[in-house]
């Protein structure tokens, strides 16, 4: 059983990710990062370079790759699950916990992550007030995955991996080594 983080960029899957996988003492799996060590260049620079299909398709290859994982940490990019063949990859022996945050708190996020500005290409057509819509577009999807929700809007990154860690805990579900 791995733990698979979920949610739209800048709702803190990567933070809570990396402190959630040194607490249970498990494996770490970042695709983005994955995806960009692989190729020595940022998502940004993949999707200016190659088109957004090359990224899904180097997406779809690196998730696919984790599919003999087992009690890891697995943190795949905001949009992977809106891919099926990515949903089915994940989903095996995935228990999905879905980061959120209110809108304003993702915006503000993103603005003040200025590192995050230069590794994460803007979605097609997304400016500011779209990027609410491709929020909206994929909560769906989203929300028919996870197994559970956390709201991160008012949490630090510690709490919300604590948080996960007390739900596991208490129902046994992640099992033991």
């Amino acid at each position: 059983m791995n733990i698979v983080l979920i949610g739209y960029r800048c709702t803190g899957k990567s933070s809570v990710g990396k402190i959630l996988a040194g607490k249970l003492q498990v494996p770490f799996y970042d695709t983005d990062e994955m995806i960009e060590k692989r190729s020595g260049s940022t998502i940004s620079e993949i999707v200016r370079k190659e088109g957004w299909e090359s990224f899904r398709r180097m997406e779809r290859e690196t998730i696919r790759g984790l599919e003999n994982v087992d009690r890891s940490v697995i943190v795949p990019g905001g949009g992977a699950v809106m891919d099926e063949a990515c949903r089915k990859s994940l989903g095996g022996k995935g228990l999905f916990f879905w980061l959120t945050a209110e809108p304003s708190a993702v915006l503000k996020r993103m603005q003040a992550d200025g590192k995050s500005r230069f590794r994460r290409p803007a979605l097609p057509g997304c400016d500011t007030e779209n990027e609410l819509t491709q929020m909206k577009k994929r909560m769906p999807v989203y929300r028919a995955l996870s197994d559970f929700h956390i709201d991160t809007t008012h949490r630090t990154v510690r709490q919300a991996a604590d948080r996960i860690c007390d739900i596991i805990e208490n129902t046994g579900i992640f099992g033991k080594g």
